[in-house]
C-alpha cells in the first residue's frame, strides 16, 4: 500500500498544486493523507480549502484549523488565522472545525497533526536556544502513551520538519515537513523559530510492504516567489522572505523593513 503524506499546507495553493503533480508524475499513491493546518496564511485559503474539498482527503485537525474555525475573530487571534478565517465561508469553517484530532487510516496507522492528544504540543521536538531539535527519546515515549499500542505508524505534522525516527519496541512516527509553509516564528514561550532551510514544498510518501516499510521525504520545487508576492500584498513580509528562503527573517531587519514601510 502506497500513502502520500501532506502536512501543514497553510493555505499555499501554488505549492499544494506543485505535490500533486509531482506525485501524479511518481504513479500516483493508494491514499493520500492530510495532517491538517489546512488554510491559515497571508496566502490563498478559500480556493486552498476548495481544492481540498473537492479533493476529499482523510483528514486530521491541526491548531491552526481549530483556531480559524472560530466564529468570530479576536484580539488574541494571530493574524494569519484571522487572515484566513475573514475568507472562508461560515460551511468551510465548519468543515475544519469537524475533523478529527486522530484518524486510523490502515490497520496500524494513525494520522494526527501535533500529538495523539493535542493538535498543539509537539510530539518529537524540543526547543533549544529558540530553535527546534529532536527531543529525547524518553520524552517523545511518554507523549506516544495515548495512541494505541497496535500503532505500527505514526504520522504527524505540526513542527514542519521532515523527521523519521524508529522507537525501539514502538511505532515509527513520520513527519513529511510542510507543504506551503518553510518557516515560522512562534512567540509563545519559550520563543522559538522553525526553519526547513530551503523554500520548496514538502511532502512523503510511505510504501507499506510485508518485506518492510519504505519512507521518501521529497522536496518539490514551484513558484515560490509568487507566493511571497502574495504574501507581500497581505502585509506580511516575514511570511515572504521564509517562502523564499526557508529561513525566517533576521528579527532586526524586520522590524526595520515594517517601520520604513508604515512611514512610507
Amino acid at each position: 500500500m502506497r500513502i502520500a503524506v501532506l502536512a501543514d499546507i497553510h493555505g499555499n495553493l501554488l505549492a499544494l498544486e506543485a505535490v500533486l503533480d509531482d506525485l501524479g508524475r511518481r504513479g500516483g499513491a493508494d491514499l493520500m493523507v492530510n495532517l491538517g493546518d489546512c488554510v491559515s496564511g497571508p496566502l490563498w485559503p478559500r480556493e486552498t480549502m476548495e481544492r481540498l474539498q473537492a479533493l476529499g482527503l482523510p483528514t486530521v485537525r491541526g491548531n491552526h484549523d481549530r483556531r480559524v474555525a472560530q466564529d468570530t475573530a479576536n484580539e488574541a487571534m494571530w493574524p494569519s488565522d484571522r487572515y484566513a478565517q475573514e475568507r472562508l465561508t461560515s460551511a468551510q469553517r465548519q468543515a475544519l472545525l469537524g475533523l478529527p484530532l486522530t484518524l486510523e487510516i490502515a490497520p496500524g496507522v494513525v494520522a494526527f497533526h501535533a500529538r495523539p492528544d493535542h493538535d498543539e504540543k509537539y510530539l518529537a521536538d524540543a526547543i533549544v536556544d529558540g530553535q527546534l531539535v529532536r527531543a529525547p527519546l524518553a520524552a517523545i515515549r511518554r507523549r506516544l502513551k495515548p495512541l494505541d499500542p497496535a500503532c505500527r505508524l505514526a504520522l504527524c505534522g505540526h513542527s514542519h520538519r521532515s523527521e523519521l525516527i524508529h522507537i525501539p519496541d514502538g511505532p515509527v512516527i513520520f513527519n513529511p515537513g510542510s507543504v506551503g509553509c518553510p518557516a515560522y516564528e512562534d512567540d509563545t514561550p519559550p520563543a522559538h523559530v522553525s526553519e526547513q532551510g530551503s523554500p520548496h514544498a514538502r511532502y512523503g510518501i510511505v510504501d507499506l510492504g510485508t518485506d518492510g516499510d519504505r519512507f521518501e521525504s521529497i522536496a518539490v520545487d514551484y513558484d515560490h516567489e509568487a507566493a511571497a508576492r502574495q504574501a507581500e500584498q497581505a502585509g506580511r513580509p516575514e511570511w515572504a522572505h521564509a517562502l523564499r528562503t526557508g529561513f525566517m527573517q533576521d528579527r532586526a531587519k524586520l522590524v526595520s523593513r515594517l517601520s520604513a514601510m508604515a512611514e512610507g
